[in-house]
This record gives structure tokens, sequence and C-alpha cells, in this order.
């Protein structure tokens, strides 16, 4: 169902590739650091309760 780039077909499909890596890399990255402010937060939490 792809239509006929002709001579911009590379040009075309690697800037999808592109674009896909980019946003696969931005999601990787985002639950990476929204894994990591969750336990940071969550070890200040423990101290919070422990100091009162």
């Amino acid at each position: 169902m792809m239509p006929d780039l002709g001579k911009y077909a590379d040009t075309v499909i690697s800037a999808y590739v592109a674009s896909i890596l980019l946003l696969a890399l931005l999601v990787a990255l985002s639950l990476w650091r929204g894994r990591r402010v969750r336990a940071e937060m969550a070890e200040i939490e423990k101290r919070m309760s422990r100091n009162g």
C-alpha cells in the first residue's frame, strides 16, 4: 500500500525509520527517568517517615 515514491523512496523510508527510532528512544528515556524519580521519591518518603 506504499505509494510509488520513485527516486525519493530511500529518503522517505529513511526519514520514517529515523523518526520511529527517535520516538522509541524518547519513550525509553521517559520510562527510565520515571522509574528513577519514583525510586528517589520513595527513598525520600521513607527517610521522612523515619524522622517523624
